[in-house]
């Protein structure tokens, strides 16, 4: 049964409707449930709670509020499978049974706002307490980035000029990476080259035999020629890789003579000339006013004498 007092149900009315609502829930001695998930509950809970809100509204005292509580709860619980006609009976019922007194006005309100509500949407009541609902549920787990923490303005910079120290970053980046492929293309060579030579004293050490003049001055030629080939190809990436490093700083140096123009514009030079020459114009002004000014004094004292 449900525990509902004349103070419980006093701050249930007196608190906003969300905090009322969820306050009932506590008086009745509910679970927390989902408004959404679980809509039966719910909709219980609106249907106590607005009686709860018209007995307020019609002036009964507050002992007569919690009994038309009282009577909701048993209404939704007790009807549930039953025919209207026993419904209706139960209301009656319950209404010559109510521990608090009303008068006849009140009472035929009472009655009145049951069968305007409940006994109206009886079968609407029915439909939704008493068959299970199909739940078609569909959740998504989302992650929310919160936006970064701007940077100060005084380190903020125009767009151009950021454009243009990107830039100058890519070309310095590029020239840097083509220096370490030209360090590692000359050890692979370099590598290469020695395997070659490797091969060919190893091919030596299989003859058992003493090599003759012919055999000496073709095993020589061979290294010589595996040391050109391998310098030549060295020197061949050495400089292709070099001329694209020229490239890079000839666009760099491009950039570097047509720099963006910052905001604001700094001044030039005839404006340095006019903001130096302002200053002394404004002197001498000044200086002519103050002659003007001694003038009209003296000129006012020998009047006066």
């Amino acid at each position: 049964m449900a525990s509902l007092s004349a103070e419980g149900v006093e701050t249930v009315i007196q608190l906003q409707r969300k905090l009322g609502r969820q306050y009932l829930r506590v008086l009745l001695e509910w679970k927390e449930f989902d408004e959404i998930r679980d809509l039966r509950q719910s909709i219980q809970l609106d249907t106590i709670y607005h009686s709860l809100v018209f007995a307020a509204e019609k002036g009964l005292s507050w002992p007569a509020v919690a009994e038309v509580g009282k009577l909701t709860v048993e209404l939704l619980d007790k009807t549930k499978g039953l025919p209207i006609s026993r419904a209706i009976q139960i209301l009656q019922e319950k209404l010559t049974s109510l521990q608090v007194r009303l008068p006849p006005v009140k009472l035929r309100a009472v009655c009145d706002y049951f069968h305007n509500t409940f006994i109206k949407h009886y079968w609407v009541y029915q439909f939704t307490l008493a068959q299970e609902r199909d739940r078609c549920q569909t959740f998504t787990s989302l992650e929310v980035y919160a936006p970064p923490t701007p940077l100060p303005l005084m380190e903020g910079m125009d767009v151009e000029v950021w454009k243009y120290q990107q830039q100058l970053a890519a070309l310095s980046e590029m020239e840097a990476q083509k220096r370490a492929e030209m360090v590692l293309i000359r050890e692979t060579l370099d590598q290469e080259k020695e395997r070659m030579l490797q091969k060919v004293y190893n091919d030596v050490r299989r003859q058992a035999q003493v090599l003759s003049k012919e055999a000496l001055v073709c095993l020589v030629s061979e290294v010589i020629k595996t040391q050109i080939q391998s310098l030549g190809e060295i020197l061949q990436s050495e400089i292709q890789t070099t001329f694209e490093i020229l490239q890079l700083k000839l666009q760099k140096k491009s950039l570097l003579l047509t720099p963006p123009v910052p905001y604001p514009p700094p001044p030039t030079p005839e404006d340095r000339r006019r903001s130096s020459k302002n200053p002394k114009k404004q002197e001498k002004t000044k200086e002519k006013e103050e002659g003007e000014d001694e003038k009209k004094k003296t000129k006012k004292k020998k009047k006066k004498k």
